[in-house]
């Protein structure tokens, strides 16, 4: 009998937190009214059918938000979106909308909801401020997630500055972000321009819950499947660790690198101030006020990301199988480049062959163009506006070489085949003998004679 008490003491006690894990989830939407929400920014309408929300596009409105008044900041989200042929939408998470920031524009990660063919649903992109986070070129699988014109699942977990989403079950986003923020939930109706022949379609939420989490509710999601992107200012995660990468940089000091010119740093034209490395404004010239900066070691196969901040009309780049023996007079040391230019006003965007020379091109030989890789984009790059961050990764293996740019892929080639040494033979490089086909080199931040910033630099050998 006593034996029997405990049984049932025990299933009572499971039964309980049973009871109090599903207590702990909150329904953001009670599938009556829009109690706990408010509208921002926009014109369309949002109302509730059949138990869902409903926002409606109009013509001549910026983007809408159907926003809660309270703000998350460690959750998990779901929520089930389905919306009509040709709309772009999402779901704003710890976003905020502040008179002293753009007059109170909603601003903050969103998780993006579309139907195009490029297949971004469930990629992260921060409205109005810092662009792509994770467009789902990180991870192509999850292109195919998403079903046109059904209702689908998402997931959203955000625990600290880690962000994660699914889309019917299939990891989509993993991001780690540089800060974390707190904000509000917001559902997005897009802006369709002078589209009449979108105007009156519609976007619908329902099962819209939240559950806040701690730490011990997280551990259950290190091992998500998606890459891993990171953000983290001049700083490695675990994953990155173990998978090899390195600090290019470290953030605070010259370390493994100096004037390719040079066996020490530039005494002028470079420096370092709160995690960022600057170089100064001069007059334009190439490599003449501090000087090309180079790593000291060489590098054959690797992958190397940069996260680089233009100023208006600023150029530089940085380079790979550098030899910086072989241009001892004046300029820039020679290697191939990815190009770092703000292309709408300097004016070697318009010079080489058909645009060559613009950012993320391979400079004076290949033009960035995305679309080549995926027709479906809808420009041939991405590009963050002044006083925001790009990404540059580039691949080395062997002599097979891409360039990214903010997540996609703008340039491919191989080296040391006829092709290659037919580009070279027209361009500024063919004066040099075996450019590009050497077996490593320097890795080398460009003084251009503008002001650049740089940080996040880091890299692994393959």
């Amino acid at each position: 009998m006593k034996k029997c008490i405990n049984l049932l003491f025990v299933i009572l006690i499971l039964s309980v937190n049973g009871l109090q894990a599903q207590n702990d989830w909150k329904e953001l939407f009670n599938g009556r009214d829009l109690g706990g929400w408010e509208v921002l920014n926009g014109d369309a309408t949002y109302e509730v059918k059949n138990g869902a929300i409903e926002g409606t596009s109009v013509t001549k409105s910026p983007n809408t938000f159907l926003a809660t008044e309270t703000a998350y900041t460690n959750f998990i989200l779901e929520y089930e979106m389905k919306m009509d042929e040709g709309l772009n939408s999402g779901v704003q998470i710890r976003s905020h909308s502040n008179e002293d920031y753009k007059n109170g524009r909603v601003h903050g990660l969103q998780v993006e909801c579309e139907d195009t063919r490029r297949g971004w649903a469930g990629g992260l992109y921060d409205e109005a401020r810092k662009g792509w986070r994770y467009p789902l070129d990180y991870n192509p699988p999850a292109k195919k997630a998403f079903k046109k014109g059904e209702w689908n699942t998402f997931k959203v977990v955000a625990f600290n500055n880690h962000i994660m989403t699914w889309v019917n079950g299939i990891p989509a986003a993993n991001l780690v972000e540089e800060k974390t923020e707190t904000g509000f939930i917001g559902l997005q109706v897009h802006g369709i321009g002078n589209k009449t022949s979108l105007a009156g379609k519609k976007i619908k939420w329902k099962n819209i819950r939240i559950r806040e989490i701690e730490a011990a509710d997280f551990d259950a999601y290190k091992g998500m499947e998606a890459p891993e992107v990171s953000f983290l200012k001049n700083q490695l995660t675990e994953r990155e660790k173990y998978q090899g990468w390195e600090l290019l940089w470290d953030g605070k000091t010259t370390k493994g690198w100096k004037g390719a010119k040079l066996d020490h740093f530039p005494e002028k034209g470079w420096s370092i101030n709160d995690g960022i490395l600057k170089v100064h404004d001069s007059d334009g010239g190439e490599s003449a006020n501090g000087g090309d900066i180079v790593t000291k070691k060489q590098y054959k196969s690797f992958i190397l990301v940069v996260d680089f901040s233009i100023t208006k009309g600023a150029n530089s780049g940085i380079k790979y199988f550098v030899d910086t023996e072989l241009n001892k007079g004046e300029g820039s040391s020679i290697g191939c480049e990815f190009q770092i230019l703000d292309d709408r006003h300097h004016p070697d965007a318009k010079m080489g062959v058909n645009g060559n020379r613009t950012l993320g091109s391979l400079y004076d030989l290949i033009r960035a163009n995305g679309l080549i890789f995926n027709p479906y984009l809808p420009r041939e790059k991405y590009v963050n506006g002044y006083e925001n961050w790009n990404r540059a990764k580039i691949v080395v293996d062997g002599d097979k070489v891409q360039h990214f740019l903010n997540g996609i892929k703008v340039v491919e080639y191989e080296r040391n085949t006829q092709m290659w040494k037919a580009l070279v033979a027209y361009s500024k490089y063919s004066k040099w003998p075996d450019f590009g086909e050497y077996e490593k080199g320097n890795i080398l931040l460009q003084d251009h004679g503008n002001e650049v910033e740089f940080k996040n630099i880091k890299i692994k050998e393959l």
